[in-house]
């Protein structure tokens, strides 16, 4: 892995918030608050967090789906925040998407053949004899009978229907595979294949994945680096054994601490939080997370931490103020 392919300096994302009779705007949502980030060729990054922590948008504002309000996305040399809307279309095929609910995201009315096909239609590329070979070659590298091409997404299941969304996101061989989610639908037997399948694909097609979800162990299954979000900022980011091992961050640790252990009896020693996320729109002073935080001291409400390194080689990083205390080691 050499080489940086994705670097996101200072991204943010505010809405803004609209009231009264003039519809005039009344504050702002910041649902992506001065992230940043970088991740190598052919590797593979965890974003994780609470829903409403901002992973979703963070990945739909790197492909411009939603315009940024400040902040680089800089892709193999390229801002992507500043080139135009017709570049962009053009650089779509290097940065394709897999979303959370396959049955929300494939068009009922067309047939899986044609849904595979589009990418090869909209970008021009071929005849109608290669674009049908194009799309068998598909169905095959995602698991799926070479029949499927004339069926309907209702005919099939949801992990069938995501291995269809997953076809189709690397139909134009992409550099960048960003998975939103894409195992959160799907029964937990399910998971793991598709789990599998995306392994696989990045090592044949030599993809560099973004991963995001919720479940740190899924996370951790397929991820090299594990980005932690809170409310809009990033907390906590570490090589995902680290981050295991040695959580800094209390949301961190309660985030590991969530995640089921299979013996009754074993209960976890990490801190548990309390209470719900705080409104990105009036969102709390100092360190967002105080309100939470059973460390949280008078430094805490009105200071806001930077993400600093916690490690001699710079890799992880934490913003806490209290980091250091042995309250908060493992």
């Amino acid at each position: 892995m050499n080489g940086v392919l994705l670097s996101v300096k200072n991204l943010k994302m505010y809405y803004p918030v609209r009231g009264g009779i003039l519809l005039r705007q009344t504050g702002e949502l910041r649902a992506v608050d001065d992230v940043s980030f970088e991740i190598k060729y052919g590797e593979t990054l965890g974003l994780v967090g609470e829903s409403g922590c901002g992973k979703s948008t963070v990945a739909k504002t790197l492909l411009r789906l939603y315009e940024p309000t400040a902040g680089q996305i800089v892709f193999q040399g390229r801002d992507l925040a500043k080139i135009s809307k017709k570049e962009m279309r053009s650089l779509r095929q290097e940065m394709q998407i897999i979303f959370q609910d396959p049955a929300e995201s494939l068009n009922t009315r067309h047939t899986v053949g044609s849904i595979l096909e589009e990418p090869f239609v909209i970008h021009d590329k071929g005849n109608a004899r290669q674009r049908k070979q194009w799309v068998d070659e598909l169905l095959q590298k995602v698991g799926l009978p070479a029949d499927s091409n004339t069926k309907y997404p209702h005919e099939f299941s949801g992990g069938q229907r995501q291995r269809i969304g997953i076809a189709r996101a690397i139909a134009l061989k992409p550099k960048l595979l960003i998975c939103d989610e894409p195992v959160s639908a799907l029964d937990v037997s399910v998971q793991s294949q598709i789990l599998n399948l995306l392994m696989q694909l990045q090592n044949d097609l030599d993809l560099t994945l973004i991963f995001i979800a919720h479940d740190l162990a899924v996370v951790k299954h397929i991820s090299d680096r594990i980005v932690v979000m809170y409310l809009g900022k990033i907390v906590e980011t570490a090589g995902s054994d680290l981050i295991y091992k040695r959580p800094l961050h209390p949301y961190t640790q309660s985030l590991i601490r969530s995640i089921p252990i299979p013996d009754p009896v074993q209960r976890s020693k990490l801190a548990t939080i309390e209470g719900d996320l705080p409104s990105a729109i009036n969102p709390p002073s100092g360190c967002h997370f105080h309100t939470r935080c059973p460390y949280a001291k008078d430094k805490c409400r009105t200071d806001v931490p930077m993400l600093e390194s916690a490690s001699d080689n710079g890799e992880h990083k934490i913003a806490c103020h209290f980091a250091g205390d042995v309250g908060l080691a493992i």
